[in-house]
């Protein structure tokens, strides 16, 4: 039965998967690090002093009422593009997206 778990493991790629999520959620913070405080602030400059997060808009109707938070929503969006080109560029860099390939 070990064995068995073993050979799963090696063929499965496991602690590759392993590897890549505990860099990627790294990756992830490094990054998430970098938009707070220096991306978000570039922007805000750019916006003439509007701090992002502050960006809501309230809808009313009847006794409720909703907000939505749309500078919460542009912040996530920037780390989710920030966070991808930095990967992207990285891999490429390093020549890491030729790996898998198999040669022909």
């Amino acid at each position: 039965m070990l064995k068995g778990f073993k050979d799963f493991v090696r063929e499965q790629g496991v602690v590759g998967l392993a590897i890549g999520l505990a860099i990627g959620t790294q990756a992830g913070e490094a990054v998430a690090a970098i938009v707070e405080q220096f991306i978000n602030p570039l922007v805000g400059i750019i916006l003439q002093g509007t701090d992002l997060s502050g960006i809501e808009s309230v809808v009313s109707a009847g006794d409720a009422e909703v907000t939505f938070g749309w500078g919460l929503i542009i912040q996530a969006l920037i780390v989710l593009l920030a966070t991808a080109g930095i990967i992207y560029f990285i891999v490429k860099k390093a020549g890491l997206d030729k790996l898998d390939k198999k040669a022909k």
